[in-house]
């Protein structure tokens, strides 16, 4: 009896913690409902929408019914769909791009990212800012940015700036999905080079494919497969970046030496790659974590104030354009030089 009651008394903790959850995200998931339906009708990027809308609900983030939903969806939610993003990737995918190719991109993530820190000191703002746009803008856009945010020490500014980040990066890459077909049509790339340049420069997995596709077949495919391999690179940097913060605020030693997030994903990219899940499966996952990272991006615009982002700055802005303009140019550069 003493067990059954003991049980009972969990199982009542449990199911009251849930329907806590449940006002915020609810409204976090009917707002990534109106942001799909929304990027379905106009062509435009799901997670812009999710924002904006979400920042239009600020009123409700310090509801008390609504604020413990929300805050799972912009930190569990958010780990959880990151995790997932494994499922897009193969480590054949990345090895077929072949090692120059490989060396070329995974430089001009890190030279960005290094790039990133010193123009965002040069700006003004701190090395912490810059890391996670030339993070979000080496990498995968949002969900880099989102994955980044959440190993960096909080500070007050911490949401702000991640929204900042991902408007800024998401309105980057959609502009550049529009010019880059252009630019390299202007340049007479092939198929390959273009694929290459449009998968290591653009920032986020959706404008990547609309950009590559508008070019060729060919140029689609290999621009997909060059975008998962910077996407594979949110491993070793929020790795690298975790440990660094750990190291220097006294984390504890007994701590896991990698988030569980980014453990999630390497299970699933090693998963994936084993080629044993169905694709009915595999495609359900991936959808899975479009949904979660979009209710995380809706949580996120439910938690930020508009007046915080009007007082945000110029400086911000240029930092993400010299980021995506550095990049560009890397990749460009090193496909005229070292992969020619």
């Amino acid at each position: 009896m003493t067990f059954l009651s003991g049980q009972k008394k969990h199982f009542g903790q449990f199911y009251h913690k849930g329907a806590g959850l449940f006002p915020g995200l609810i409204l976090c998931l009917t707002i990534a409902a109106a942001a799909q339906l929304l990027a379905e009708h106009y062509a435009a990027p799901q997670m812009l929408f999710a924002l904006l809308i979400g920042m239009a609900f600020h009123f409700l983030a310090d509801e008390v019914k609504c604020a413990p939903g929300i805050q799972f969806s912009s930190k569990t939610l958010l780990r959880f769909g990151v995790a997932l993003l494994g499922m897009r990737l193969t480590v054949t995918d990345v090895l077929s791009l072949g090692w120059g190719t490989i060396g070329l991109i995974a430089g001009g993530v890190a030279l960005t990212i290094l790039v990133g820190i010193l123009l965002s000191r040069l700006l003004g703002r701190r090395a912490r800012f810059g890391l996670l746009t030339g993070g979000a803008v080496a990498i995968c856009g949002a969900s880099a940015a989102l994955a980044i945010s959440a190993v960096l020490p909080k500070t007050k500014t911490s949401e702000r700036d991640t929204i900042f980040t991902v408007i800024a990066v998401t309105a980057f890459s959609t502009l550049a999905m529009i010019l880059y077909p252009v630019l390299v049509s202007f340049l007479e790339l092939d198929d390959v080079f273009a694929g290459i340049f449009l998968g290591g420069t653009i920032h986020d997995v959706a404008q990547v494919v609309g950009a590559g596709y508008a070019v060729s077949p060919e140029a689609g495919d290999v621009a997909t497969v060059t975008k998962l391999m910077r996407v594979s690179l949110l491993v070793p940097v929020v790795l690298i970046i975790s440990l660094c913060f750990k190291t220097r605020e006294g984390g504890k030693s007994d701590a896991l030496p990698l988030p569980l997030f980014v453990i999630g994903f390497c299970f699933f990219v090693g998963l994936n790659s084993l080629q044993i899940v169905p694709d009915m499966i595999r495609d359900a996952l991936i959808l899975l974590s479009s949904w979660c990272l979009v209710t995380a991006i809706a949580a996120l615009g439910v938690s930020t104030s508009l007046k915080d982002m009007t007082n945000i700055g110029y400086q911000p802005l240029l930092l993400v354009l010299l980021e995506t303009v550095f990049i560009a140019s890397w990749v460009l550069l090193g496909e005229s030089f070292f992969l020619s």
